[in-house]
């Protein structure tokens, strides 16, 4: 599993590549603090390349969001997959986020 941060069109967009599991959940959770620490603009998650999602991998998103909205900015996510949408739809982040593409 790979993260990577860029800012692009004054946004922090995090690009996800492999699975999001709880065996990488701290990691990620790791390489994502120096964004969740200092969230000053939108956040956008990247999940193209994103091919699966644990409760661990959901929490690192909630995180995000819930440090990142009482700040007045917003979390994205774009690119998601079929399979990955189905699992936001089941339970109920489908309605926390915003999303794009």
């Amino acid at each position: 599993m790979t993260t990577v941060i860029k800012e692009e069109d004054n946004s922090q967009v995090v690009y996800f590549d492999g699975r999001l599991d709880t065996a990488v959940s701290v990691q990620v959770q790791k390489d994502l603090e120096p964004l969740i620490d200092n969230i000053n603009s939108d956040v956008v998650l990247d999940c193209e390349k994103l091919q699966y999602i644990s409760s661990s991998g959901l929490r690192i998103f909630l995180r995000m969001l819930k440090i990142a909205k009482p700040a007045g900015h917003h979390v994205y996510i774009r690119n998601l997959s079929k399979d990955l949408r189905q699992v936001f739809t089941i339970t109920g982040f489908i309605n926390l986020f915003e999303f794009k593409g």
